[in-house]
C-alpha cells in the first residue's frame, strides 16, 4: 500500500501546519498524468512550499503542482490555475486504456469520473451511431469509438478541440470519430446545423447520446433528445440536490424519457451533487 493510500494530505500535514489551521488543509487532491491538482485557501499561504513538497513526495514521478484558484468559468469551462511546482502543465494522461494529451490550465477534465465513463462506455454497442455534445478532450468519445461506434463529437473550447483531435489520432480512432468545434446548445438547437459540417446525420436519429451537462443546462435535455432515435438511449448529468431527484424522474418522464437508472457521481458543492440519469427515448 502506497503511503498516498495510507495518510491523507491532511494527515501528513500534521505537526507542520499549526492545529488550529490543520482542518483547512484538503484531505485529498487529484492527480491528471503526471500533474497534482489541489485547491490551497488563501490562510494557508505560509504552509504553500511546505504544502507541495509534501505532495511531490507522496508520488515520485509527479512533475508539476497546480493550485486551483477558482471555479470553472465562462462558456469555455476552464478554472484559473497557478503553477506551484515544475515548468508546464501538459502532460499525457492515461484511463481506461486510453492516452489524453492536454494542458490542465486550458481544458476542463475530471478523474474523479473515470469509473463512471467506464460504466457508460461499457453500453456502447458495435456500430452504434453516438452524440457527444461538451465532448472536452475526449474521455467519453475515445471509449465510444473503441468500442466501434460512430461519434458526433462537438466542443466549443478550441484548446480542447485540438487536444481531441490530437487524442483521436493517439488512439489511432481516426475515422470513427468526427469533431465540431461549436456551442453544442446552438448547433442541436439547428437542425440543418450537423450537416452542414460535414456530418451524415442517422436518418432516424442517433443510437445513443452521452451529455455531461455543464452547470444549470437542463434545458438541453430537450434540445439533444429531438435527435436521438426512439428506443435509443441518453446518459445525461445534472447538479441537484437529494430532494430535487423525484421531481425530475417524472419530469422526464413526461418528456417520453423512461428512466432505466440513475447514480449520485459525486458532491460538488454542499448538498448539491452531480447525478447521472440512463434514460430509454419511448
Amino acid at each position: 500500500m502506497s503511503f498516498r493510500d495510507r495518510v491523507t494530505l491532511r494527515d501528513a500535514m500534521r505537526g507542520i501546519v499549526e492545529a488550529p489551521l490543520l482542518p483547512l488543509v484538503p484531505k485529498r487532491f487529484d492527480y491528471v498524468g503526471d500533474i497534482a491538482v489541489i485547491s490551497i485557501p488563501e490562510e494557508l499561504e505560509a504552509y504553500r512550499d511546505s504544502i507541495v513538497s509534501k505532495i511531490l513526495s507522496m508520488r515520485g514521478n509527479t512533475r508539476a503542482v497546480l493550485n486551483k484558484v477558482s471555479k470553472l468559468e465562462g462558456e469555455h469551462r476552464v478554472a484559473r490555475f497557478e503553477l506551484l511546482s515544475g515548468k508546464s502543465a501538459e502532460t499525457l494522461h492515461r484511463e481506461n486504456g486510453y492516452t489524453y494529451r492536454m494542458d490542465v490550465r486550458k481544458v476542463f477534465f475530471n478523474p474523479r469520473l473515470y469509473w463512471e465513463r467506464a460504466r457508460v462506455a461499457s453500453k456502447v454497442l458495435p456500430g452504434e451511431s453516438v452524440l457527444i455534445p461538451f465532448a472536452g478532450v475526449g474521455p467519453f468519445v475515445l471509449p465510444s469509438a473503441g468500442k466501434g461506434a460512430v461519434v458526433c463529437a462537438i466542443e466549443i473550447n478550441p484548446d480542447a478541440c485540438a487536444c481531441l483531435k490530437e487524442n483521436v489520432r493517439l488512439n489511432r480512432l481516426e475515422g470513427r470519430v468526427t469533431v465540431i468545434r461549436g456551442d453544442a446548445d446552438f448547433i442541436l438547437s439547428h437542425p440543418d446545423s450537423l450537416k452542414n459540417e460535414g456530418f451524415e446525420v442517422p436518418e432516424n436519429g442517433f443510437d445513443r447520446a452521452i451529455v455531461p451537462t455543464p452547470y444549470d443546462m437542463d434545458h438541453f435535455l430537450g434540445v439533444v433528445s429531438g435527435h436521438v432515435r426512439k428506443g435509443g438511449r441518453i446518459h445525461f448529468y445534472t447538479f441537484k440536490t437529494d430532494l430535487q431527484i423525484p421531481g425530475l424522474i417524472e419530469e422526464y418522464e413526461k418528456m417520453g424519457l423512461e428512466v432505466e437508472f440513475y447514480r449520485r457521481c459525486g458532491n460538488v458543492a454542499p448538498g448539491v451533487s452531480r447525478w447521472v440519469f440512463d434514460l430509454l427515448k419511448k
